[in-house]
């Protein structure tokens, strides 16, 4: 990491966040130099290190599976209505999911639709759900969360 004040006995330079660069004019020609280059390298260090991060999380979604009987039974309960078309008992169930968190699949806005799955002992919807992908009426994509898009599990039939 770049430092952002570097102390000399005879001189200060100091780094400020937006590029900006206080030189004391005491500092000589060839200690601007190294200076420069130092910030050359921070800056190219630092640029390669926001493309990696951009780059694995857009290619490589891993998401985890997990079998219908190691479901939850209401989670089972709600995969049934889901494929019998409903009906639904939250008015939000079959909302588009916009997949904001970027967990799931990059896909279109509108091909992933959401469900509630009921949590015993909680008087509102809960953190649990399950996300559809694709069609509704002939899709096999289906992914669980239990805590609220935090983490995803893809359901294996």
């Amino acid at each position: 990491m770049c430092p952002e004040t570097l102390i000399r006995p005879s001189q200060t330079v100091t780094l400020w966040y937006r590029s900006s660069i206080t030189i004391v004019n005491t500092a000589t020609q060839n200690e601007k130099i190294v200076i420069i280059k130092y910030l050359k390298i921070c800056l190219l260090l630092f640029a390669f290190s926001l493309l990696s991060v951009n780059v694995v999380a857009k290619e490589s979604v891993f998401i985890e599976t997990i079998s219908v009987a190691d479901l939850p039974k209401e989670a089972r309960q709600t995969l049934v209505l889901i494929k019998q078309g409903g009906p639904f008992p939250y008015d939000k169930d079959g909302s588009v999911f916009g997949n904001y968190e970027g967990l799931l699949p990059k896909q279109k806005r509108g091909y992933y639709h959401e469900f509630t799955v009921k949590t015993p002992r909680v008087r509102n919807r809960g953190a649990r759900r399950i996300v559809v992908g694709g069609d509704l009426a002939t899709s096999r994509k289906y992914y669980y969360t239990d805590n609220h898009y935090a983490t995803f599990k893809r359901i294996k039939e």
